[in-house]
Order: C-alpha cells, then structure tokens, then sequence
C-alpha cells in the first residue's frame, strides 16, 4: 500500500465521458485516456465529477474502470472514483476498482443525506471493508452538502490504514494546512478547485485533479514538477497561462464548458451529455470561442 501510494502525485485529470448516440463512447474514452498519457500526465481519473458519474450506470462506471485499466496497461497510475449516494453502490463501484489491484481510490462523501460525521466514518470503514488500496476522501461540499472536519480526518487516519488523504474542492487553504500539520507531509492533498492549483501547492498538497487536464495536460504536468523543483516562478507562470480558461470551466456547471472546448479543439468527437445536462447554448459557446481564441488555443 505504501508503495502504491507514493506514486499518487502529480496532474492526475479528472477524464470526461464521451457519449455517442446516447451511449458511452468506449473507444473514444480509451483515446482520452492515450491523450493524457502522450501529454504528460502523472494518471488519469476515472468516474471523477468532470465524468458526469450520476448519470451513468454502475456497469458503464464498471466498464469506463476496466478500458482505463486496459488502456494504461500499467504506463501511469489509475485512480478510481467509487462514491456514491448509496452505501450499497459504492461498495460495489469500490469492489470492482479493487479487482482490477487500481493504484488508488477517491470516495466522495454521499451527498444529499447530509450525514453526521459519525456516520461518515463509519460509511467509509464499511465501504472499504478489508481493500488495502490506497484511498483518498473526495472533499466537495459544493456539490455534497457534506463538509469533512478536521476531527473526521484524524479518525479516519486512525482506523483505516489504507487512508491517505484527499481531494481538497474548497476554497480553504487553512483546512489543507491544517491537515497536512495534523497527518504529516506525506498526508496527499490533490487539488480539485483550479483557480488555487498553484496556490494550494505551494502550502503542501502533492499534486491536481482538475477538468482542465482534459484540454491542457501538459501546462498542469510541467507546473507540478516546477513546484516539485522549487520553482515557484515558473510554476506561477504556468498557473497564470491557465487562469482565464480555469474561469471558463465554470461558466456554467461542470462538463458543460469543458465539452464543448475539447469539441471545438478536436480532442472528442462528439459533444454530447445525459440530461439533466445539456449542451452548452450559442451564447456560452461564442463566450468560449473568445476564450480559446484568446489562450491561443484554438
């Protein structure tokens, strides 16, 4: 576990899921995951929130985890989402990830309920039972309703040993500190807001899981071995390259922007989501035509 956890750094991208027809384009997929790989990523992110996970079926998030796999074929680490709303799903989506021996997990906290801490401690000793892989909680209270503390964290550390840290979606740079000062150094904290890539890397967390990575791989790997060589001004450089497309991601709710650029770059085929979801409209695909236009990117 320890070794698999040491290679959990870096520009880990949260991928998307091409559709086609209504259906989870595959073979498309497997070449986002070679795309990644070609541009400098440290692993891929499987069924992360970018992937639109709440609209796909527990087999499709199963088969998206076995093409990663089989694409990878072992080149760069696999990291799997697993959460869910339900105990009974995410044990299973964990199951699956852990058949495949993946390199690590991300677990949500189940959104909607509004659970006690208690009950979250217990939701993920349960839903991890006796896998040994590494496994990180997946902090987004934006989109859960659900906060972790500080308390959580630590009990956590205390009873699962496979536990190794998080993916920070909150802008709160004291929190990250906090727990790094709690858990130590090697406690992994990926970044998962993109305007603080650079920041929350400089106070300590090890590397990125932002949608971004789906259009600009290379400018998120190369930042993150800048800060890895002490180079902060190369790495706030990068950070700044970025800034203005990071905004675009949120222009409207998460894929929605990002589709419809790595459409309009020729990186998927086809831009197309499961409802509730839709298409970005004419006015926001205009907007980030300037935006690409102006990232040179198009």
């Amino acid at each position: 576990m320890i070794d698999k956890a040491s290679r959990l750094k870096g520009s880990i991208p949260p991928l998307i899921t091409p559709f086609k027809n209504g259906a989870v384009d595959y073979d498309a997929y497997a070449g986002l995951v070679e795309f990644q790989i070609a541009k400098g990523s440290h692993g891929v992110l499987v069924n992360g929130t970018t992937s639109e996970p709440s609209t796909l079926t527990v087999e499709e998030r199963n088969n998206l985890v076995d093409t990663a796999v089989k694409t990878v074929a072992g080149r760069i680490p696999v990291v799997v989402a697993t959460g869910s709303q339900s105990l009974a799903e995410t044990t299973a989506l964990t199951l699956h990830a852990a058949s495949h021996d993946v390199d690590g997990l991300l677990i949500v906290t189940p959104y909607y309920i509004k659970p006690p801490q208690r009950g979250l401690i217990q939701y993920y000793l349960q839903a991890l039972g006796d896998i040994e892989i590494p496994w990180m909680i997946y902090h987004i209270p934006g989109r859960t309703a659900v906060s972790v503390t500080l308390d959580t964290v630590n009990q956590l550390a205390d009873l699962s040993p496979s536990f190794c840290g998080m993916k920070h979606a909150v802008n709160d740079l004291g929190f990250v500190s906090e727990c790094i000062g709690a858990q130590g150094a090697d406690f992994k904290i990926f970044v998962g807001l993109e305007e603080l890539s650079f920041p929350m890397m400089a106070v300590g967390a090890c590397g990125l899981m932002n949608a971004i990575g789906n259009l600009r791989p290379q400018v998120l790997s190369d930042m993150c071995v800048a800060v890895w060589n002490n180079d902060l001004q190369l790495a706030q450089s990068h950070h700044q390259k970025l800034l203005e497309v990071n905004q675009a991601v949120f222009y409207d709710t998460n894929p929605i922007p990002m589709k419809y650029m790595m459409k309009r770059m020729g990186i998927i085929p086809e831009n197309e989501h499961r409802l509730p979801m839709m298409p970005a409209t004419p006015e926001l695909e205009k907007r980030l035509d300037k935006v690409l236009e102006r990232a040179e990117m198009i």
